[in-house]
């Protein structure tokens, strides 16, 4: 009869490796690797965005027919450095959009949906994605 012992099982190479993977598998990212989310979302969820070296944060409740829109701008920068946000409040009619721009041509518009029922970002990718400008 063979006797199995936990307390050696979980000692032996094998059971290391395997914790060591599971443990690697089950890292969440890297706070280096910003989260996107363009939309179209619906109510209270988040639009997450860069635009130009800054953050955007943006959600949106119904209200009399609109997009109560609110969206908070930071510059995308160190633990170290200066914290300063500005927060933009405004309602936007469904089919209506609002421009945030940061210089150089580099903007991304915020569209209030039909029916006031969701809210997205309306720009060229690459120019979100990694703050390029455009060619003429």
């Amino acid at each position: 009869m063979v006797r199995f012992s936990l307390f050696k099982f979980l000692l032996s190479p094998a059971a290391l490796g395997a914790s060591l993977a599971l443990a690697v598998a089950i890292t969440p990212a890297l706070a280096d690797d910003p989260t996107t989310n363009f939309g179209p979302v619906g109510p209270s969820e988040p639009i997450l965005a860069s635009i130009g070296g800054q953050r955007v944060i943006a959600f949106f409740v119904p209200e009399r027919g609109a997009c109560a829109v609110n969206a908070i701008i930071w510059k995308d920068a160190g633990a170290d450095a200066p914290y300063a946000s500005s927060r933009v409040r405004l309602s936007l009619r469904p089919g209506e959009m609002v421009e945030f721009d940061h210089g150089a041509r580099q903007s991304m518009n915020l569209l209030c949906g039909a029916d006031a029922s969701t809210l997205a970002v309306v720009a060229p990718p690459e120019l979100i994605l990694t703050g390029a400008t455009e060619k003429n």
